[in-house]
């Protein structure tokens, strides 16, 4: 079969993306709008301001791909299109256009799972790698500032199939990064700032517990049941509760009039590095923000491990943008190779929201010729299975 060229394109959050991916597992061109600064004043994303900033960026952001990769509206294969999961303003914008073009230029449109993007992130940079044997079953950890989910995934005949073995009881992970980044003013997005912040402290100086999660086991697919050794025994995650001993362990120690001098002093700069913002941070604050980090990698590894032990999985993938965590990440390579587990992760650039990994998801519904008819509509909630 020839190569087909495949036009990704990104809008279910904060980032207004395009690519172009060849077969599935070539980039050919990856062009992301980001948002930062419009979401920066208000420590998050508001959703209708990225609705707006979305509207703006997304042509020029398609035709930049579509110059970048050498291809025109007319030469490539199909459109693919983030359906959901993420804010539903958003991805309209996305939706609709991807359906506008489909029609004008006869090509077949390809809905996607944004998570599911995410996972085949992590198989697109394999394959551009020369590493086509991964080994299934994979077990998916995706995490970001809108999702913590683990999946247990098998390529099958006509595709991927996915069960839902863990995800977020409240919080997501990089929701939680971002919160704890705002009670400390320490600015936005709070994630890659607290990674690198952290460095800076200590780890051990403030303990945080581990959020005890009671519920009925999820079952496994032919596999051990999960929990099985253990009644009552979830994957599920909880992060609300860590974010309130933050905010506890702000108002015992008397950290507000630091924190509101650091907020005035951001406020005066433009654009700060997380090398400004460590200027401003005294030695409680550095504590406090390594003892956090620390505590959620433990979290996500441990719990994803205990997963990969019950489930008698072949691969780990880690993706999404708090994947990009140099913490997560060390942790995850020493303990999986601990565990005999092979662990992958996308780049950092592929980690965050981004096109290709829409348009190499869309392949494999390529090859099925499983389209979507001009009546989709964006899915907020939009589950993967």
């Amino acid at each position: 079969m020839r190569d087909a060229y495949i036009l990704g394109i990104e809008t279910s959050c904060d980032e207004t993306a395009a690519a172009v991916v060849r077969s599935g597992e070539q980039v050919v061109s990856n062009v992301v709008a980001s948002q930062i600064a419009t979401h920066w004043p208000y420590g998050g994303v508001v959703p209708e301001l990225a609705s707006r900033e979305h509207l703006r960026a997304i042509v020029p952001v398609v035709r930049r791909a579509l110059e970048e990769a050498g291809q025109t509206y007319q030469s490539v294969d199909a459109l693919a299109v983030t359906q959901g999961p993420g804010l539903a303003g958003a991805l309209l914008v996305g939706v609709s256009y991807a359906k506008a073009l489909a029609f004008a230029l006869d090509k077949p449109l390809i809905a996607v799972n944004h998570l599911e993007g995410h996972i085949h992130a992590v198989l697109l940079e394999e394959k551009q790698k020369g590493n086509h044997e991964v080994r299934f079953p994979v077990l998916a950890l995706v995490v970001s500032g809108g999702h913590t989910h683990l999946y247990l995934a098998d390529e099958q005949e006509r595709g991927w199939t996915y069960e839902n073995v863990g995800q977020t009881r409240d919080d997501a992970a990089g929701e939680a990064f971002d919160k704890v980044a705002k009670l400390l003013a320490l600015g936005y997005p709070g994630g890659p700032v607290i990674d690198k912040l952290a460095r800076h402290g200590n780890r051990e100086a403030v303990n945080f517990p581990p959020a005890h999660i009671k519920g009925r086991p999820r079952p496994g697919r032919g596999r051990r049941r999960v929990g099985a050794d253990t009644p009552g025994m979830t994957f599920d995650f909880s992060y609300s509760g860590i974010k309130t001993a933050v905010l506890r362990y702000i108002e015992t120690h008397n950290m507000h009039p630091a924190i509101e001098q650091r907020r005035r002093a951001l406020a005066e700069m433009q654009s700060p590095k997380a090398d400004g913002v460590l200027k401003l941070c005294d030695r409680q604050t550095l504590d406090l923000v390594a003892s956090f980090q620390r505590a959620m990698v433990g979290d996500l590894v441990g719990k994803t491990l205990n997963a990969a032990g019950e489930l008698d999985v072949a691969t780990l993938f880690i993706t999404g943008g708090v994947a990009a965590n140099s913490e997560l990440r060390a942790a995850f390579e020493r303990e999986a190779a601990m565990a005999g587990l092979p662990a992958y992760f996308p780049s950092r650039p592929l980690s965050t929201d981004n096109a290709a990994m829409i348009a190499a998801a869309a392949y494999p519904k390529f090859l099925a010729r499983d389209f979507a008819g001009l009546e989709l509509s964006a899915e907020a909630s939009l589950p993967l299975k």
